[in-house]
């Protein structure tokens, strides 16, 4: 049996074999990865295993109170350890922003995660922090969305942030589509907590290129249940559009109720 384990701050989803068939979804289990003896959650069960999901893990147990004690350990562990490692980033002036540090549940490894816009030179950083630690150092550098992704937070709709509830991966979102929304084009306002487009522009933007791909353009003459008049507005939400019968007498139709005259 494969399933999908989600580890560490970052929410990596890894796959892995085990021979434990009462695993179920949101299990704490303890396995082994490439990087040691590391802690995660299953969030996945794998019947028919592709190449991308090849498992390179193993579960060896489900998580046992003892486990789950010794994770707060970890965790105690890693705030402590956090001021040492701000200090040496401040030391080196190294032009990177810590994100997080963790350690492997075995602790046989620590990873550090950071957010930088250039290369950051930290070889010397890792062999200091190396020895004052006494542990082999994983730095990870990620994008300010991952950042997002490991701190959460609530945004601007009052929900908490999709990416650290549900999302996995990060799609592009562009200023053209909050243009085909007809959104505010103010950077300010479309810009999530990570500094970057809100990525739920995304999502409803085919709905809104299908529903405009069956109207005319704005400006255009078309046939109303009352006469001919000028598509000025479109309310893709509601399937509604505005029309303009001249001397600004305006009236909204719905979308099924309207022709376009030059088809």
């Amino acid at each position: 049996m494969i399933v999908g384990v989600r580890i560490r701050s970052i929410r990596d989803i890894i796959y892995a074999r085990t021979e434990c068939f009462s695993l179920k979804l949101n299990d704490g289990v303890i396995l082994e990865t490439e990087h040691g003896i590391e802690a995660g959650t299953v969030c996945e069960k794998v019947q028919n295993v592709s190449e991308d999901k090849s498992p390179t893990s193993r579960i060896l147990r489900k998580m046992s109170d003892g486990d789950k004690r010794k994770l707060i350990e970890n965790e105690r562990r890693s705030l402590k350890v956090r001021g040492v490692v701000l200090r040496k980033i401040q030391d080196y002036s190294l032009d990177m922003k810590l994100i997080c540090i963790q350690y492997t549940f075995s602790c046989s490894k620590l990873f550090v995660y950071y957010t930088s816009e250039t290369r950051v030179d930290f070889r010397k950083f890792i062999k200091d922090i190396g020895r004052t630690l006494k542990i082999r150092i994983q730095m990870v550098q990620i994008g300010v969305r991952d950042g997002a992704k490991i701190f959460g937070g609530v945004g601007i709709c009052g929900q908490v942030l999709c990416c650290r509830r549900f999302l996995r991966d990060f799609n592009s979102v562009t200023m053209d589509m909050a243009k085909e929304q007809n959104l505010s084009l103010s950077t300010t306002k479309l810009s999530g907590i990570c500094g970057r487009l809100m990525c739920c522009i995304a999502y409803e933007n085919e709905t809104y290129k299908d529903i405009k791909k069956s109207l005319p353009e704005i400006g255009k003459s078309v046939l109303t249940p009352e006469g001919k008049a000028k598509l000025v507005e479109i309310d893709c939400v509601k399937e509604m559009v505005t029309v303009d019968f001249g001397d600004k007498s305006f009236k909204a139709f719905a979308v099924k109720q309207i022709k376009d005259i030059d088809r």
